[in-house]
């Protein structure tokens, strides 16, 4: 007989019944009956009930053993009776009956419970990470997460694309947040960066002629966490393709992502390719984000023209000195109490607006504190652009356009929840297209790239020679599922004076181009395809499929939200040996002084 185990514990059935077999694993829980000493044993595989007797010489020590200890038990399979049959578990039918016993490890006292979902501490739960994930709903995360991305590589490869490698160390970039830079001993004063992505490679992977590159990649970057963010390092499917159309990336990831999210939904429905394309613009305007939740049925109107030379002078100069004017429909809200209505004006005064106006349409009229300002013709205007009919409730917005939008995308998401309109078990998928290509910076009043600014720009050199440069768009997009971004892509702009140009819109030289993109911008001169690519974030895909609020609950070893690894102590300090080899001296900031 093995060592250590005939079988697992999640493998035993009826058809054992007979059998001695041996079982190794920690001990989950056990049950005193008096006479009967339940023990049940849990690997990763499952849970095996075990008994003994009391009257058996070896019953001391096995009642002795702590929770989490890691035994050996040795025994007969016989099968339970019918009463004590239990359905939820896979090994419910038998249990074992403890011959030998053999303590392999011994635990001690634990800080944290394992075989109970306990409300502890984050900072606790991390700092003895290896006792969280023996929990039940850890473990499965884990091994969820394993599953996915055993699914992602069966299915890119399935779809024509090859995985490579590329550099952990490699230079600095500017990707959008700061890099995490190694020191090198051997050329002293310089420093390697950990890729925040890796963009560059993956092109000149494309330059060199590969085609359909994808990888499990892990980036780095050092930036603040948060729900959906770890800070420190995450993992993205990163791909590209050469000689592709923006259709073309579309659908060759598609049936990946709703072949995962159907092969591990639980039930849930998946939208089905291709995915709703939605204009950057119109996304703006009917959601209030470029991240819209479809689930959530609620349609912004942009209600301006109803307002504009009102009686209702607030909303009406607005709109005569350019704001604008964001009708928000709340299906079913006229049977709400007035307390309802209250408190979403607190609320809205609370996220720092002047309050939230509203009309309620009952029995073919319009009531409330701005309908008065209205005639006829103008609610049956807002009636039409809101959809909205007896019953309903309209919200409003009014500011400039952009924080209007954005707000109005809050008060969305606000009244979903509240109102429980979120459609329950789906996962809504759609694309965001046309992204602009410029911006301007209200401070500096200055032309930036709003997006990527490797992206082709829609109509190529043309556009950039001849059009107002707030008004390209880009081949951008980004893949949002259930008001989650899980990739941000792009059709490349692959040739250098097109390169140069686009730069050249938002104040950087040519010097300042081949100084910072130098590299892939001289591969770009001899004879680069057109191409593109995006990569979806493995962590948030993973987080949706086992609906988890907190991206933490699927990485098995994260830092906290401080960037910290409570488990393994880091970051920590180096000693000076170990700094004057790497040519580094600290001027580290005074200490702060305790209140």
């Amino acid at each position: 007989m093995h060592a250590y185990r005939t079988h697992t514990c999640g493998e035993l059935r009826r058809a054992d019944v007979g059998t001695t077999v041996r079982l190794s694993g920690w001990v989950h829980r056990k049950r005193d009956h008096g006479h009967l000493l339940f023990v049940d044993l849990r690997d990763h595989y499952g849970i095996t009930q075990c008994v003994i007797d009391t009257s058996s010489p070896i019953f001391r020590e096995v009642e002795a053993t702590r929770l989490e200890s890691v035994v050996t038990l040795t025994g007969k399979i016989v099968a339970r009776s019918a009463e004590t049959v239990n359905p939820k578990l896979a090994t419910g039918e038998i249990e074992q009956q403890i011959a030998e016993f053999k303590l392999q490890s011994a635990a001690d006292m634990l800080p944290i419970q394992v075989n109970q979902e306990g409300d502890f501490p984050e900072d606790l739960r991390l700092r003895n990470r290896f006792l969280d994930l023996r929990g039940e709903k850890m473990h499965a995360n884990i091994m969820l997460r394993a599953g996915v991305i055993a699914s992602i590589r069966r299915r890119m490869i399935a779809q024509g694309f090859t995985e490579f490698q590329t550099p952990i160390l490699t230079s600095s970039s500017p990707e959008g947040a700061r890099d995490y830079l190694v020191p090198s001993r051997i050329h002293p004063g310089k420093f390697y960066a950990l890729p925040q992505a890796p963009q560059q490679f993956k092109q000149l992977l494309m330059v060199a002629g590969f085609d359909r590159y994808f990888q499990i990649a892990p980036c780095f970057r050092d930036e603040d966490g948060r729900a959906d963010r770890s800070p420190g390092e995450f993992y993205q499917l990163d791909f590209e393709m050469s000689f592709v159309t923006q259709e073309d990336v579309f659908a060759a990831i598609e049936p990946v992502l709703a072949g995962v999210f159907e092969e591990f939904n639980r039930g849930r429905k998946v939208t089905k390719p291709p995915f709703p394309r939605i204009a950057y613009d119109a996304a703006m305007l009917k959601y209030g984000s470029d991240k819209p939740d479809l689930r959530n049925p609620i349609v912004i109107a942009d209600a301006g023209e109803v307002f504009r030379d009102s009686a209702f002078n607030v909303f009406a100069k607005a709109v005569a000195a350019g704001g604008v004017v964001r009708a928000i429909p709340a299906p079913g809200a006229a049977a709400r109490p007035r307390s309802f209505f209250d408190k979403l004006n607190d609320w809205a005064r609370g996220e720092g607006a002047p309050g939230l106006g509203y009309v309620v349409f009952e029995s073919g009229a319009a009531k409330g504190p701005i309908a008065k300002f209205l005639d006829a013709p103008r609610v049956a205007k807002l009636r039409e652009l809101a959809g909205a009919g007896d019953g309903d409730a309209v919200f409003f917005v009014c500011d400039k356009k952009g924080p209007a939008e954005k707000f109005a995308g809050v008060v969305r998401r606000k009244l979903g929840e509240d109102m429980a309109l979120i459609a329950p078990d789906e996962f809504r998928f759609c694309w965001i297209v046309d992204f602009p290509m410029y911006e301007l910076n209200e401070d500096s009043k200055k032309i930036e790239f709003s997006h990527n600014p490797f992206s082709m720009p829609q109509g190529g050199l043309e556009a950039l020679e001849t059009k107002d440069p707030l008004t390209i768009k880009a081949f951008q997009y980004d893949i949002v599922c259930n008001g989650v971004e899980l990739s941000s892509g792009a059709i490349r702009n692959h040739r250098p004076d097109i390169m140069y140009k686009a730069f050249a819109i938002a104040g950087y030289s040519q010097e300042d181009v081949e100084t910072r993109f130098g590299g892939m911008l001289n591969a770009f001169k001899f004879g680069a395809p057109p191409h593109g690519g995006s990569a979806p974030g493995i962590d948030r895909i993973v987080m949706l499929l086992a609906d988890e609020p907190n991206i933490r609950q699927v990485v098995a070893f994260p830092m906290n939200q401080q960037a910290q690894d409570l488990l393994m102590q880091a970051p920590s300090a180096v000693d000076a040996a170990r700094l004057k080899e790497l040519h580094i001296r600290l001027e580290l900031p005074p200490a702060k002084k305790k209140e």
